[in-house]
């Protein structure tokens, strides 16, 4: 079943114009179907936020056809937000004190743009904690993206995160390396990812705890883990939310940095991305503007429009069965009062059964 529009948030709106099917409270209260309740804890920075919100609404609206989805989107205190998305999240988002108090089926906490290693020195550390932490109690799933991913492996299983030399940052292709777990039933056996981080867990860190690793990439990298129980905790190290042209907008906002001398070099195309094409109007682009800046001439404007139309998503088909699979479980364990995360019978310790 579909998205509920239970506020006005904008998003609601934008996925209607592309075709996802989003009903509005009153024929969704008619309707004898059970909720799922999902909370998603947008740590972006303000020129993703309304993005990310998008990326996820779509994965979950476009998932297992068994309840109404009512997204209840917060973010945190500590995080510096500019007026107009401080004005959005006062008139959209919950605060932390209304999730509690109204409980949550599910949790998915996004990413943020922080390149330190030390996640522990970030304004939001101990805000982050408290919510993941009650989560791991109230919650009956919580799945983390990328940098959620580094926090909970930091303050829950001692396992810090390693700066690279290089960033990782394209469309990976990666492999089921654990094919017994249900979050993997229904998908291809090699899939892409996108990436975008300077930072990694190895395998070795998760493994150290007992983590179960159900994806990683060529490389070697862990890409999907769960927590030992095998749901509790959903570890994503990708972004398989990415839209067909999120890293496009990564990479221009590179070059603008560049061009205002934040970057001293010039920002290098996400791996695996782009089609020869695209590569030679980069590759053309950034010619022209390096002897426009040593020649002191206007910069000319990036050309977007030739790139767009050329681009391909290979990975969006695999992460929405990622996460239909996962609210299906949710649905599956969760008992029809979300306040109690666990049907009678089911084993909290190994919800799923697992072997």
């Amino acid at each position: 079943m579909p998205l509920v529009a239970h506020n006005d948030l904008p998003t609601f709106g934008k996925l209607r114009q592309d075709g996802l099917l989003v009903l509005e409270p009153g024929p969704a209260y008619q309707q004898d179907i059970r909720e799922l309740h999902i909370g998603l804890l947008n740590m972006m920075p303000d020129a993703a936020l309304a993005a990310t919100e998008r990326q996820f609404f779509r994965l979950i609206g476009e998932s297992n056809p068994i309840a109404q989805f009512y997204v209840h989107p917060f973010t945190l205190d500590a995080l510096s937000r500019e007026q107009s998305a401080r004005a959005h999240i006062e008139k959209y988002y919950d605060s932390f004190d209304q999730i509690k108090q109204q409980g949550l089926d599910a949790l998915i906490i996004t990413g943020a743009n922080v390149i330190g290693a030390d996640l522990s020195k970030e304004v939001f550390w101990d805000e982050l904690n408290q919510v993941a932490d009650w989560a791991h109690e109230n919650v009956t799933s919580t799945l983390c993206s990328c940098l959620a991913t580094h926090a909970v492996m930091d303050f829950r299983y001692g396992e810090k995160r390693i700066r690279q030399k290089s960033k990782k940052w394209g469309v990976y292709r990666h492999q089921v390396v654990d094919a017994s777990h249900p979050l993997v039933d229904d998908i291809n056996s090699e899939f892409d990812v996108p990436h975008s981080r300077w930072n990694d867990v190895h395998p070795e860190q998760f493994e150290a705890r007992g983590l179960k690793i159900l994806v990683t990439g060529d490389d070697g990298c862990v890409h999907l883990a769960t927590s030992p129980d095998g749901f509790r905790t959903i570890f994503f190290q990708g972004h398989p939310e990415y839209d067909t042209i999120s890293l496009l907008k990564e990479y221009k906002r590179d070059v603008s940095l560049f061009i205002d001398g934040k970057f001293d070099n010039y920002a290098p195309m996400p791996e695996h991305y782009f089609s020869e094409f695209n590569a030679a109007v980069c590759r053309e682009y950034e010619g022209r503007v390096v002897q426009s800046l040593a020649l002191g001439k206007e910069i000319p404007e990036f050309p977007e429009h030739l790139i767009l139309g050329n681009l391909k998503n290979t990975w969006q088909d695999t992460a929405s069965a990622v996460i239909g699979t996962w609210l299906g479980l949710v649905y599956q364990v969760t008992n029809v009062d979300r306040r109690k995360p666990f049907m009678e019978g089911v084993d909290a310790d190994n919800p799923l059964g697992l072997e």
